[in-house]
């Protein structure tokens, strides 16, 4: 049943907050509809706001769960029955038998151990509310199998249907998280063994820089396959359906997943309250990886962006304290080495297999973890000894801890208990308080520092881990204010290992710059900032040019482009897609060719531009060398921005080549274009604070999908963007309605108290209990 309508009636309201209330005005335009479902204790509201955001209005907290879970099944049921069938190793019983293996490597990766203890490591609520987001999900399941709301077309197109859920299901799924430095071990091991040792700094600098790598004792690293994480990936890669083969490839260092927060106290804000802001840089797609919501109910309110299969949200606020997250780099895995003849635990599961009989696998484990190769030639086998396989390791889930968090020491509860992946996790409150907390399972290693697979046995086992309330905190940082971008952030003298491998700190270097530039901060300022395309690090790098003088026209007119840019790496820029293709295309690839000897680069693999930008900067080579370096790969870059662009380099624009062009997984026949979002050319590139990483063909693959900024206290003041919009239907007007506006920095209302929550209404949907 479906009608519009210009009020709420009293009586609903009053079902749904248990209180009389006033009859409240929403905009005529609003549609409204009515629904049952299963599952549900009390009546309840689902109110669509024109950003497609779900606002959330139930008699308990129970209900508020149940109702987001049906919520999120409404905009994303694909996404997330696809998720659970990946990260369960379900795969094969809806697709057929082309997803055995990668079935089998999921199993490897997920939670064995006792779901009690996993529970345990959560708050005492988080079980029942987990419980009641997925019985909101099967609600909605439940509806589609009755024929009362369409099943979306990729069921149909794949030959599959939509499966149910249980609590169990959301944390034990383990190869989601954002763990490291598994690949970068192996990557290290084989530049080792080819001879390269010699230019770890210039292919994957460390910070500290002065940490000296030293190999373990009995380890050799010519015994590492190259095929020997090929499990691995198999079990944390997403679902493809185009037949193509997945194998290791070796990482593009200048390509990262990372994040920005900030948190801004009320003596430098220009709101006179903490000004808190997070866009979380992950691999875009369609629909992305994160969904905005609010909950309200009488026992608890929240509002933020979360993963779409879990309950809650991960960044967000409550009534009284915002949170944000980005990543904390502590190494929390180690590739394990065990010696031809190790005993291993053998596991034996059946697989479903669509259209055939069930296929049993065998898994394999020792002390360490999973079994994720064994060498038939050497008879050596390898373990994945990971931190998310301890109890609380479930990715974002500790955020539940927040949930309720009105003070500082609340919040740390988050920070002493949080699992994975590790986070810097920054505070603020209504009273003011704001702060920064790293937080994540630190393994304690008996000897070694992570940087390279390890020997069986006890030399270089873990003894526990490190117990979270040791980790370091600011509480009311001096300057007034705080931010993180995933760069090098361990306070001088701190006493533990936490890791090694920290992003470029760019971003940060021009979060700050902004930021202590200005008095007083405020709302509009964030969000400029979030959007913000200036890279210090193209600065940098552009400074190595001084002094030099062009041998030709092309070195001349590359030099002239260049000199006195001021690292803006906007759309319509041609100094930015010259800068881009020299320094991504050409100019790393100059300096392995003139440093690396020949014998050594295919075992090195691709040096990172920090290390060569550092190297070169360290004036340690022969003037002829460096300026050879510079200037033959400028000529390259020319050439190629010529070949792109054009002959004329007033027409060049970054954006030309530098587009988001998002696809769905699985693409239906005939539909592409009404499933493809984009193309649109945009700015930005993987130095600046609106992190925009590229493929080799220019394409936009990671970056900040969601942003979000609350004003702390005023939280209808607050304003986010997703995109490319919340739904993962393309025949919503919510599938892509806000990318044009995410890619032009604009944001939508992200309100919070109930009168602005309905001037916001698009669609109000009234859920009642089934009888």
């Amino acid at each position: 049943m479906m009608r519009r309508t210009g009020i709420v009636l009293a009586g609903l309201l009053a079902a749904v907050s248990g209180t009389a209330v006033m009859a409240e005005e929403v905009p005529p335009s609003v549609v409204r509809e009515e629904r049952s479902a299963a599952g549900l204790n009390a009546a309840g509201e689902i109110v669509i706001d024109r950003a497609g955001i779900p606002h959330i209005y139930a008699a308990s907290a129970r209900d508020g769960f149940f109702l987001q879970g049906y919520a999120v099944a409404r905009d994303r049921l694909w996404q997330i029955d696809l998720w659970r069938k990946r990260g369960l190793g379900r795969l094969s019983a809806s697709f057929g038998p082309a997803f055995v293996a990668q079935d089998r490597a999921a199993r490897l990766l997920l939670y064995r151990g006792d779901m009690g203890k996993e529970w345990g490591a959560y708050p005492a609520a988080a079980k029942g509310w987990t419980e009641a987001f997925v019985s909101g999900i099967n609600a909605f399941v439940g509806d589609v199998e009755a024929g009362r709301q369409p099943l979306p077309p990729e069921f149909s197109e794949s030959g599959s249907r939509p499966e149910r859920w249980q609590a169990d299901d959301v944390v034990r799924i383990r190869s989601n998280a954002l763990a490291s430095n598994v690949a970068a071990e192996v990557e290290r091991a084989r530049a080792l063994c080819g001879g390269a040792g010699a230019y770890e700094a210039m292919r994957a600098p460390l910070e500290p820089a002065s940490h000296k790598l030293v190999i373990p004792k009995g380890l050799d690293p010519c015994s590492i396959p190259k095929d020997v994480l090929d499990e691995y990936l198999l079990g944390t890669s997403e679902v493809r359906f185009d037949g193509k083969a997945l194998s290791l490839a070796l990482r593009d260092p200048d390509v990262q997943e990372g994040s920005n927060n900030w948190v801004i106290a009320p003596p430098r804000s220009a709101t006179g309250r903490p000004i808190m802001a997070n866009d979380p840089h992950r691999a875009h797609s369609v629909p992305n990886l994160r969904y905005l919501s609010h909950i309200d109910t009488p026992e608890l309110k929240i509002a933020g962006a979360g993963e779409p299969a879990l309950p809650g949200m991960s960044l967000g606020h409550n009534e009284d304290a915002a949170w944000a997250l980005t990543i904390f780099a502590i190494d929390q895995q180690d590739l394990v080495v065990n010696p031809k003849g190790a005993k291993l635990t053998e596991v034996r599961e059946q697989i479903e297999v669509k259209g055939e009989a069930p296929r049993e696998v065998v898994l394999k484990f020792t002390a360490d973890g999973p079994v994720i190769h064994e060498d038939a030639a050497s008879g050596r086998s390898f373990a994945l000894r990971a931190t998310w396989n301890q109890p609380g390791a479930s990715a974002y889930f500790n955020a539940s801890w927040a949930f309720t968090a009105k003070t500082w020491d609340d919040f740390r509860a988050a920070q002493t208990h949080w699992g994975a992946p590790p986070l810097n996790l920054l505070y603020a409150d209504k009273g003011g308080t704001t702060g920064w907390l790293a937080a994540g399972f630190v393994p304690k290693r008996v000897a070694g520092d992570g940087l390279l697979p390890v020997p069986a046995g006890k030399a270089y086992g873990w003894n526990g881990l490190l117990d979270g309330a040791l980790m370091p905190v600011v509480k009311d940082p001096a300057q007034g204010w705080f931010a993180t971008a995933n760069q090098y952030n361990v306070p001088a003298g701190y006493p533990y290992l936490l890791g090694l491998e920290w992003a470029n700190p760019s971003r940060m270097e021009r979060i700050s710059e902004v930021i202590s530039a200005k008095p007083k901060f405020g709302i509009s300022d964030a969000m400029a900032l979030q959007a913000d395309v200036t890279s210090p690090f193209a600065r940098r790098t552009v400074k190595l040019l001084a002094g030099l003088e062009g041998r030709n026209a092309a070195e001349t007119g590359a030099l002239a482009l260049l000199r006195g840019w001021n690292g803006e790496l906007g759309a319509g820029s041609a100094a930015a897609a010259l800068y881009e293709i020299w320094t991504r295309r050409h100019l790393s690839q100059a300096a392995v060719k003139a440093i690396v000897p020949e014998t050594m680069r295919e075992a090195m693999g691709s040096a990172s531009l920090a290390g060569v930008v550092q190297v070169l900067e360290e004036g340690k080579l022969a003037a002829q060398i460096s300026h050879a370096i510079l200037l033959d790969s400028l000529v390259g870059a020319w050439a190629e921005t010529t070949r792109r662009l054009g002959p004329d380099p007033a027409q060049w624009r970054w954006g030309t080549l530098h587009v988001a062009d998002f696809r769905p997984t699985l693409a239906l026949p005939g539909r592409g274009s009404e499933q493809r979002v984009g193309p649109l050319g945009i700015g930005g590139g993987a130095s600046t604070p609106n992190a925009a990483s590229w493929s080799g063909d220019f394409q936009l693959v990671t970056g900040p999908s969601v942003r979000l900024v609350m004003d702390v206290g005023a939280w209808d003041n607050s304003m986010a963007i997703n995109t490319p919009g919340q739904s993962g239907d393309p025949a919503s007007p919510h599938y892509r309605d806000l990318f044009a506006r995410w890619a032009g920095g604009a944001y939508v209302p992200f309100v919070w108290t109930r009168a602005r929550v309905l001037l916001e209404a698009e669609r109000i949907i009234t859920v009642t209990p089934a009888r």
